[in-house]
């Protein structure tokens, strides 16, 4: 059963959507957002669904899946390999995550979204390794298998990244009060130099949303752009020679799955839970 849904997934692999539905690859179409039926408006806000909303709903399934299965369970002598699985991302998240970046205070509050959101985006970006018929394209009237991250789209990372930012500077006021919150910005340094410290400090709060939303984005789409390009690349070749690029590929695709994956989910996390715990018990 494991080496037919091996070998699936390479045919799969190497058999890109648009490739499959047009005859030629362009792998920069494969990251075009097209929606799905009827638009939804609201105002400005496109509500529509596409192929990124469809990819979050399904990682939002799999995440609760993930939740229930491995860690609704009672625990045992003898751990099966469901509790080592579930005991091994709640010790990631307590002591790598949630205890290095909140205060013992905040623990208890923050670590349900900190641990949340790293195995929500690990879920996310494994689907998009993986070869789903999602790809909105038909070939002969049959769905077209590809691979898609919706982390490789900025607005579901700055969607991701302004929820930490909106919650950093909630607890910070609700836990400091409005004026020693937004005092501790400021720098202890001479008043001279005031004009043009706070500005920065300031620019430095944003700072963090960019950061957070790009570091994940840029890493999602590098990686899916480069391994779509060496899928195009043997079907450029045609020849022997396409067979250094095809292992080349497979290096890369398992790179990407084993470690970039897991990476980012981690840090993104992280960053998170060290951007709270600095808004509740500020430096300065």
């Amino acid at each position: 059963m494991r080496r037919a849904l091996l070998a699936l997934t390479t045919v799969a692999l190497v058999l890109p959507a648009n490739a499959f539905a047009k005859g030629e690859f362009h792998p920069d179409e494969e990251f075009e957002l097209h929606t799905w039926g009827p638009e939804l408006k609201i105002g400005p806000i496109d509500m529509s669904i596409n192929k990124a909303v469809v990819y979050l709903l399904l990682g939002t399934v799999v995440t609760c899946l993930i939740g229930i299965v491995l860690m609704r369970l009672r625990i045992g002598v003898d751990p099966t390999r469901r509790q080592t699985a579930g005991e091994l991302i709640y010790d990631i998240s307590q002591t790598q995550v949630a205890e290095q970046g909140l205060p013992s205070k905040a623990i208890h509050l923050w670590f349900p979204y900190v641990a949340s959101l790293m195995l929500f985006i690990w879920v996310i970006n494994m689907l998009g390794f993986i070869p789903l018929p999602l790809t909105g394209e038909k070939w002969h009237g049959i769905p077209v298998w590809g691979i898609y991250a919706a982390t490789s789209s900025i607005s579901v990372t700055l969607a991701l990244a302004l929820m930490t930012f909106v919650f950093t500077h909630i607890e910070g006021i609700r836990f400091n009060g409005p004026v020693r919150y937004f005092k501790s910005w400021i720098p202890d340094v001479p008043k001279a130099m005031l004009f043009l410290i706070v500005p920065l400090e300031i620019l430095g709060q944003f700072m963090r949303l960019i950061s957070l939303s790009v570091r994940l984005y840029a890493n999602m789409l590098a990686g899916h752009m480069l391994i779509l390009t060496f899928i195009g690349l043997i079907f450029v070749f045609e020849t022997i020679f396409a067979i250094p690029v095809l292992i080349f590929a497979s290096a890369f695709y398992l790179f990407e799955v084993v470690i970039v994956v897991s990476i980012q989910a981690f840090i993104f996390a992280a960053l998170s839970a060290i951007y709270i715990g600095s808004a509740i018990e500020p430096e300065h």
